[in-house]
């Protein structure tokens, strides 16, 4: 990979070149799956199962430096080398412990960030939809209403009887409209 990096960064002009010259070649890893391997590394440190086998192991190691002869011990002081055994499991477990946990950090503030953009546009959104609704409240108010109509038709309807009572001098004084409520 370093060397299509490298071809590539020869070709390109608007890349610059690397100046120093490595004289060891440094070992490459893949920082993801190192990451991976470390979540799931602090995962199974976290469960029973671990906890189960971790005491398990012990015991097996106490039992075994005090019940067989001497000779067959495998820790020849008191129980130096299983001391030694779990300082170097915690010193590697802890930096993959936090490993893990900066990883954790990472998605969740991804995560949060995403959420906050979407509740800015979720609050955008219900702003623009208060505006239309009251908006349409008061284009509802300026709407005029059945009632409304029927009371200006009925005074309309009125005036109009009146005038042609006053055009026909009052010919006929009471006479019914069907259609009037």
């Amino acid at each position: 990979m370093a060397s299509s990096r490298s071809e590539t960064s020869r070709t390109r002009l608007d890349v610059p070149r690397d100046t120093r010259r490595q004289l060891v070649r440094r070992p490459h890893y893949d920082p993801d799956m190192f990451g991976t391997f470390a979540e799931s590394f602090a995962r199974f440190m976290g469960t029973a199962k671990f906890l189960i086998y971790m005491s398990l192991f012990v015991a097996i190691w106490v039992v075994w430096n005090w019940l067989v002869p001497d000779e067959m011990q495998w820790d020849a002081y008191p129980f130096i080398f299983l001391t030694l055994m779990l300082s170097l499991q915690a010193s590697y477990a802890a930096p993959l412990i936090l490993l893990a946990q900066n990883r954790q950090e990472l998605r969740d503030r991804v995560i949060a960030e995403q959420d906050r953009q979407a509740n800015t546009r979720a609050h955008a959104d219900m702003e623009f939809l208060a505006r239309e609704v009251a908006s349409l409240r008061m284009a509802v108010g300026e709407v005029a209403t059945r009632d409304y109509l029927r009371s200006e038709l009925r005074s309309l309807l009125g005036e109009l009887e009146e005038r042609s009572r006053a055009r026909d001098g009052e010919a006929e004084p009471d006479q019914h409209v069907p259609w009037k409520a």
